[in-house]
């Protein structure tokens, strides 16, 4: 080989990791939330989350990007540690597909049909087809396929490249000379895993072997240790991702690491040991691209077959390498950033962060109008907690949206992403009129006032609408329900009008001397957090319905949906102004 072949060589090893890197993102992209809610189905059965596990890797064509996701979920509180292992497992698995696809490119054949599948056959009409549905489509999903069909023919041609640079170590004595070393097993794994730590990617490892047994100088003894010790280094990712997360997260790249370190062993241990009784002639025939991507697929599952049975004792294994450490109090992250390497996946994250505030902002709120029949200092001491919650829910989510709209995202991404930056603020904004209200209970306890047998049922009636109110508004969001949303600002117009009528009894009340200007004080309070939360309602109802549609001009739609000819608002509005009658 002289200098052209190495420049040769590098630049095939260049191709093939960013063609592996472009077809890996854009099959992420267009699985989008599909990833998080398969995950979201996750089951204890071991069967279950091992399909799982290969399954996504298969779709996302990375295990390592798969393993750092866990990584991030366990680190995040949304996974527990062993909900991931059948999962880790599973990926193992899964990630065995590319070595059978890369398998091709040893085809030979004058059969047109069989030529076909040689990917330097079809990897140019793919690339077409990317670049036309990149250049000429304006879908993003289109865009997305045409992303991978790219990257998957960039992955070839950098094949190509490398198996075109190694030919000439066929006839290289010296390149002989070095293989030898690799009849060592131990060597082998060795090699294998820091060859694939440095490049963070066994699949592409795998690709590159596959190319050297092109040369016709590797045999099956120095595939089979390499093969091994690759998914060793696989392991790289994870460890390298677990810095700087709570010691559950570091448990999965720890029970990663420990499940391939022991199939390792194990598996060597039983090959040599039959092959020192049996003498396995198999052993000293050269292997093919096919051949190689065998025996990834069987080390894999027998690995997985293997220690599947003891993913409780590898869970423990994983304590014991990274113990509890009662000096140190537990870190513990709201949202991993680690999770911003698959937008999509993060996007719905924060979608489900955000649900999970929205039960908590509407939960905070339904205490507070408790509070103003029955005061409860326990109550209201966890209403300040909510608030402090909902607060933070916030800062930490709103800061990580930014974060992710900086990212390469989708349409659908983007308008996911602004519905939620729209949302958190009016949750918080809840969360604080409940704590006015909680002011307003607290007042009327301490001083021992209470409204009149009138006021109080007035009060009671439109405590009624705003807990419907509040109902339809959360449920819409978590359910992305337009018909709930469509219902939300009929009944906001049914509040504010109540919310008039009650002031004007009030003063009428106040006139006749049945009230004194102090309830007023309060029952004014009481009224204006009323009326806010019911703006909130309809603003988180317009967003949902405005982002569906992709527009954004709020007041022109509530100005369209309070048109007279609104045959629908006007019905839905005197069914709840018969209903909510004062």
């Amino acid at each position: 080989m002289d200098l052209f072949s190495f420049i040769t060589l590098g630049g095939g090893v260049a191709f093939f990791l960013y063609g592996m890197h472009v077809m890996s993102s854009g099959l992420e992209k267009l699985a989008g939330g599909r990833l998080e809610q398969t995950l979201k189905k996750m089951t204890s059965n071991p069967f279950k989350s091992l399909a799982l596990g290969a399954g996504l890797t298969i779709a996302i064509q990375s295990s390592s990007a798969l393993t750092v996701m866990l990584v991030g979920l366990v680190n995040s509180g949304i996974m527990k540690l062993g909900q991931t292992i059948g999962i880790i497992m599973g990926s193992n698995v899964g990630t065995t597909l590319t070595a059978w696809i890369l398998s091709l490119v040893g085809v030979e054949s004058s059969n047109v049909f069989v030529r076909l599948l040689k990917p330097e056959s079809f990897a140019p009409l793919f690339a077409i087809v990317g670049i036309l549905l990149i250049m000429a489509s304006k879908k993003s999903r289109h865009k997305d396929i045409g992303n991978i069909l790219i990257g998957f023919s960039v992955l070839m041609c950098g094949m190509e490249l490398m198996s075109g640079a190694v030919s000439p170590l066929a006839e290289s004595p010296e390149f002989s000379n070095v293989l030898v070393m690799f009849k060592n097993p131990v060597l082998g794994v060795l090699v294998g895993a820091v060859f694939t730590g440095i490049i963070q990617s066994s699949a592409a490892s795998v690709g590159i072997l596959q190319a050297l047994s092109l040369t016709g100088s590797i045999s099956f003894g120095m595939a089979l240790p390499i093969i091994m010790g690759q998914n060793i280094g696989t392991c790289v990712t994870a460890l390298l991702s677990s810095i700087g997360v709570n010691r559950n997260a570091k448990r999965v790249a720890a029970v990663h690491m420990s499940f391939n370190v022991i199939g390792t062993v194990i598996c060597l241990i039983l090959f040599y040991g039959a092959d020192a009784i049996f003498h396995f002639a198999f052993v000293e025939d050269v292997v093919s691209p096919l051949g190689i991507a065998f025996c990834h697929s069987v080390f894999n599952v027998v690995t997985t077959a293997m220690l599947l049975p003891f993913s409780r004792q590898l869970e423990r294994l994983a304590y014991m390498l990274v113990p509890e450490r009662k000096d140190q109090e537990e870190t513990y992250a709201f949202l991993d950033e680690r999770l911003l390497n698959s937008p999509s996946f993060a996007i719905a994250e924060c979608g489900n962060m955000t649900v999970r505030m929205s039960v908590l902002a509407k939960d905070t709120l339904l205490t507070a109008i408790s509070l103003l029949d029955n005061f409860d200092e326990k109550k209201a001491q966890q209403i300040v907690e909510n608030e402090d919650k909902l607060d933070m829910f916030e800062d930490k989510i709103g800061t990580f949206l930014v974060k992710i709209a900086s990212r390469d995202l989708t349409d659908q991404d983007s308008r996911h992403v602004t519905k939620l930056l729209h949302v958190i603020g009016d949750f918080e904004r809840i969360g604080d009129h409940a704590l006015n209200l909680l002011d307003v209970a607290r007042e009327m306890h301490e001083k021992k006032i209470h409204f009149s047998k009138e006021a109080t049922a007035e009060v009671s009636v439109l405590s009624s609408a705003l807990t419907e109110i509040l109902s339809l508004a959360m449920s819409a969001f978590e359910k992305n329900d337009l018909a709930l949303a469509s219902a939300v600002e009929p009944l906001e117009q049914v509040i504010d009008g109540l919310i008039d009528q009650v002031k004007m009894r009030h003063v009428e009340r106040l006139q006749k001397g049945v009230c004194t200007i102090e309830l007023g004080f309060v029952l004014s309070d009481l009224l204006n957090n009323y009326e806010r939360v019911s703006d909130h309602c309809s603003n988180i109802a317009v967003c949902i319905i405005e982002i569906a549609q992709n527009s954004f001009d709020m007041h022109a739609y509530l100005n369209d949906i309070k048109q007279p000819d609104n045959e629908e608002f006007r019905e839905a509005f005197k069914g709840y102004s018969a209903k909510y009658r004062i």
